[in-house]
């Protein structure tokens, strides 16, 4: 059987699956399961797929996924974020689109705390859109910040989704992890320089009003209680590595328990939210590493049909230069996003485009960084982004088509940063080099 016919029955089977329905780790299972009986010899097939799914998952790289789980469960269900958002408020004062600034801001920590994209769209959703409305600004200064910040989650460390990509990637998870820190944080700029710039040209969209006033005292002594513990557990997670100190499986534990403590600190860590968190990291991870077993086995497959090998001859024949196939590449991937989640994107495609990036001399953290931008967006990308429906549920009133307007130009300056990161590489490459150089 041709490897372009046995491609098509792989993928349209799994496409099917997934349209009716069916969970992502089920949809892989039953591929795997199909396609190992009638391709390794029916039971030693099958036999040989419980080995190979065992040691996809029992890889010491992939403990961080867990540990950054947890830490963002801990943080989450144990309310520091609302102590940040608060010491955040008290310094924006009345600045053009406060509170849309106030959103970005927040969606950064809460990226960093959370690591959890739609939890962040939640929990910024249900606090400052009745706010905002209150105050009479535009849906495209209300929902577009949160929505936007939100997808930052999956973009700054710790990100379990960032750890997943790099052990699938096979790429080192610490210099992934380093690698994305300068591209969050510019996306995170390039959001706030736009609502700036758009508020002071349109004042309309998000209205300036009277806010209570603050002592610089009082300010300080918040940051210091509120918001300079975060840059201990960001330390944890990212400085040791940096530093040289430890692995990211040491710093994923320490970040874990740094954020234990933190909540201990401030009186807000019981047995029930440690219970909560337990199971939520549990059942997640359990999500995760199913899921991971199944596309590894999947990737297995199509490299025993021939298939890979099929795609990249092909591509040889199409004799595109670099720019030119990373520009598809990308198309491709924000074209699943509209319909798909992220993890499933990846499960589908990862198998295909890293032989494809060795194939084009691709640098393995530059590459990686772009397609995690691309998961970034998928998370808000219409129609079907998870993080858009998330915003419909803390937000009732909203018609699902202002939401869509409302993320659009959002969606437009992750673009900007995705066309900057292509063009000048180092915004991704230059700080996992000066780790390498200290």
């Amino acid at each position: 059987m041709e490897w372009w016919l046995v491609l098509t029955i792989i993928f349209g089977s799994l496409a099917f699956l997934l349209l009716l329905g069916v969970p992502v780790a089920i949809t892989f299972l039953l591929i795997d399961i199909v396609g190992v009986y009638l391709l390794w010899g029916g039971s030693t097939g099958l036999k040989q797929l419980v080995l190979n799914m065992f040691d996809s998952v029992s890889v010491f790289s992939l403990l961080p996924i867990p540990m950054f789980l947890f830490m963002g469960e801990i943080m989450f269900r144990s309310g520091l974020g609302f102590r940040v958002f608060d010491t955040l408020a008290k310094w924006l004062g009345k600045l053009p689109g406060r509170l849309s600034l106030m959103s970005v801001g927040s969606g950064t920590l809460f990226g960093i705390l959370c690591g959890s994209s739609v939890a962040s769209t939640s929990l910024l959703g249900s606090l400052l859109v009745p706010e905002m409305n209150k105050r009479g600004y535009n849906h495209a200064m209300s929902v577009g910040p949160i929505l936007g910040s939100a997808g930052l989650a999956i973009l700054i460390p710790p990100t379990a989704l960032g750890v997943l990509l790099a052990s699938l990637g096979g790429f080192p998870v610490g210099d992934f992890l380093i690698a994305i820190v300068v591209p969050g944080l510019l996306l995170a700029l390039a959001y706030l320089l736009y609502i700036i710039v758009r508020c002071m040209l349109q004042p309309g969209l998000a209205p300036v009003y009277e806010v209570e006033t603050y002592s610089w005292r009082e300010r300080w002594i918040d940051t210091v209680k509120y918001i300079l513990p975060l840059g201990l557990i960001l330390f944890l997670v990212l400085g040791v590595i940096i530093f040289g100190i430890a692995t990211p499986t040491q710093s994923a534990v320490l970040g874990a328990l740094g954020s234990l403590l933190l909540a201990a600190c401030y009186g807000q860590l019981s047995l029930k939210i440690l219970k909560e968190s337990l199971e939520g990291t549990l059942r997640v991870t359990g999500m995760i590493f199913l899921i991971m077993a199944g596309s590894m086995a999947f990737s297995q497959i199509l490299s025993f049909t021939g298939a890979t090998q099929g795609i990249l001859n092909a591509v040889k024949q199409w004799d595109l230069s670099a720019l030119p196939m990373l520009i598809c590449i990308q198309l491709i991937l924000l074209l699943l996003g509209c319909f798909m989640e992220p993890l499933s994107i990846m499960m589908m495609t990862l198998p295909i485009l890293m032989p494809i990036a060795a194939l084009y001399d691709f640098h393995p953290l530059w590459f990686g960084a772009l397609i995690l931008m691309n998961m970034q967006m998928a998370t808000a990308t219409p129609p079907f982004g998870m993080d858009l429906f998330a915003m419909k549920a803390v937000a009732p009133n909203l018609r699902m088509g202002e939401i869509y307007r409302a993320v659009l130009p959002f969606l437009g300056l992750n673009l900007l940063v995705m066309a900057a990161m292509i063009l000048f590489p180092w915004i991704t490459l230059w700080l996992p080099g000066l780790m390498r150089q200290g």
